[in-house]
């Protein structure tokens, strides 16, 4: 990820890139406050429909979490071959507006996480294919 050019993203829609630090994008309802993610065409708590974009910030507070421990199924494109495949965090982290955001981790080691820990919003590579640029997703690291 080079300082002049923006990363390839897996979901630009989701991810604001504010100078160097990304913020998660989603949607509230304009009408009763309710907050989404990812961003919703209705509001299903009062069944508006006019959803304006909403950033969630980019920290949050470890929820829950787990390690994934083998290759997820299709449509899992990470690009790496099941023998290259490295274990990975994932996560539910709590943003200040109370949504909680599923999330890769960008530790995998049990000792090093703990619900409730400050987390925040980076950008890591999810697929590299010979020949096209990387993709980078959304992945939250513990806060330093």
């Amino acid at each position: 990820m080079g300082d002049c050019a923006l990363p390839v993203l897996a979901c630009p829609e989701q991810i604001a890139l504010e100078g160097k630090a990304p913020v998660l994008m989603g949607s509230q309802c304009a009408s009763c406050g309710e907050v989404y993610f990812p961003a919703s065409t209705g509001c299903t708590r009062c069944c508006a429909t006019e959803m304006v974009p909403y950033a969630l910030g980019g920290s949050g507070s470890l929820w829950s979490w787990t390690i994934q421990g083998f290759q997820p199924k299709a449509p899992y494109n990470g690009g790496e071959s099941e023998a290259e495949f490295q274990p990975y965090g994932v996560g539910y982290v709590e943003m200040a507006c109370g949504v909680k955001v599923e999330a890769r981790l960008t530790v995998a080691d049990p000792a090093l996480l703990k619900i409730g820990m400050p987390m925040t919003l980076t950008l890591i590579p999810y697929r590299n294919v010979p020949g096209h640029p990387p993709v980078f997703t959304y992945a939250f690291a513990p806060a330093a």
